[in-house]
């Protein structure tokens, strides 16, 4: 088994880092033998993309569970679909990150089949768990609001209607290829589009941007070209650019006819 933990420096006595993928180093330790692998961190603080080249370090490494105080739901999911459990909210040294994940291991309570009634410790368990996600929603939900604020300072009406025309095709290139280029969490993406919308740039670019921000990554570019070989990430994305032309005529036109159908 390995544990993953980000911290500030090498060695069973360094500092958990709380943002994983903004560490100095990824601390690898072999639970059983408390032997320490300490990888520089790919991502560095500011950097784009960080996250998602510590993740691919991660799932290069085989891990088994990352321990750290917190993930992107971006990196989390990556690394849960690669078999690896994320566990948030840690702190203090790695040695003591280890020993505690290893006590919450041993501690967990069996349930009887025969009475299958919740423990007060898997009460607890959940609470502390429900607690840690509602935690890690909140750098979302700000970050949203934040970027509401500055959508509404920095970008004019008159600089998108410059922009998006109103014609059909180049909308949806132009929605395509601000989408292709951004990165974050999709929810960002949905803040975008309905302002985009509150401003008058039509459907096609709108559902073109969405579907370029969840698909196509060229700012993570690298990081799946590492993890998923140079090949397969261009044509992926290379498709994904034609998928999102096609998806997003399909859908406004499927929109406007149930909504033609509803009246």
């Amino acid at each position: 088994m390995k544990i993953a933990i980000p911290a500030n420096s090498p060695g069973l006595e360094a500092r958990v880092e709380q943002r994983f993928g903004l560490s100095a180093y990824l601390v690898i330790v072999n639970p059983q033998t408390m032997s320490v692998e300490a990888v520089p961190s790919p991502g560095t603080p500011g950097q784009r993309g960080a996250g998602i080249q510590t993740v691919v370090l991660a799932i290069s490494k085989e891990v088994d569970v990352v321990l750290t105080g917190f993930c992107s739901p971006t990196a989390m999911k990556y690394l849960a679909d690669n078999g690896i459990d994320v566990v948030t909210g840690v702190n203090g040294t790695v040695a003591e990150a280890v020993a505690q994940y290893q006590k919450q291991v041993h501690s967990t309570p069996m349930r009887n089949k025969n009475n299958p009634e919740i423990t007060g410790v898997s009460l607890m368990d959940g609470l502390k768990r429900s607690g840690r996600q509602i935690g890690n929603l909140l750098p979302i939900l700000v970050g949203v609001v934040l970027l509401l604020g500055l959508f509404n300072t920095f970008i004019s009406k008159e600089l998108l209607l410059s922009i998006f025309s109103g014609n059909m095709l180049p909308d949806i290139l132009w929605g395509t290829g601000f989408g292709s280029i951004l990165a974050g969490n999709p929810i960002n993406s949905y803040v975008i589009g309905g302002e985009l919308l509150r401003y008058g740039v039509n459907l096609f670019a709108v559902t073109a941007f969405i579907t370029a921000w969840v698909t196509i990554g060229l700012v993570q570019l690298p990081a799946e070209i590492a993890a998923l070989g140079k090949k397969f990430a261009l044509i992926r994305n290379t498709l994904s650019i034609f998928l999102c032309i096609a998806i997003s005529i399909l859908t406004v036109f499927t929109y406007n006819a149930i909504m033609r159908g509803v009246q």
